[in-house]
């Protein structure tokens, strides 16, 4: 070989400029992707759902007892309060009640009533732990209009998600 005879290969410098570029190229693809905002709207199309699922078991149960709602949907008063899963399944019976803030005192009846009939089981916020009694969804009974509302305060993406009938 020749002394002057260039060898093949890639200078440092080469390999260098070629990573920052897949670097550069990479950082801009997450940031297009945004993988937070995809997955809180994700996380968003789930509450919907379970929202309206909720406000549909309520009705169901309505059209199938001559109109009439659980107790905490009736009376004068207006009330708002989270929906609670407190217990397990027993039986074929989930125990779950609404009160204020899942703790104390209850304020209108099991909701035992809907599951399994109209529901499979109380839907939870998906980023509510499991191990939390509360499920994060909000129900209104608003005595003046006789309407239901129920919202999940937990939306995420500056999302409002609430639901009423």
């Amino acid at each position: 070989m020749n002394k002057y005879t260039k060898r093949g290969g890639f200078t440092l410098i080469e390999l260098l400029l070629v990573i920052g570029i897949i670097a550069i190229l990479a950082a801009i693809v997450i940031v297009a992707i945004n993988p937070t905002k995809q997955l809180g709207d994700a996380r968003n199309a789930q509450r919907k759902s379970d929202t309206t699922t909720l406000l549909n078991a309520v009705y169901q149960y309505s059209i199938d007892n001559n109109g009439n709602f659980p107790k905490f949907f009736s009376g004068a008063v207006t009330r708002t309060a989270e929906v609670c899963n407190t217990g397990t399944l027993s039986g074929a019976t989930a125990i779950a009640t609404i009160n204020t803030k899942c703790t104390g005192s209850i304020v209108g009846p099991a909701l035992n009533t809907l599951v399994p009939t109209y529901l499979v089981g109380i839907p939870k916020d998906p980023r509510r732990a499991l191990t939390d009694s509360g499920t994060n969804y909000l129900v209104t009974w608003d005595a003046a209009t006789k309407r239901i509302t129920v919202s999940a305060p937990g939306a995420e993406n500056s999302l409002t998600i609430s639901v009423t009938r």
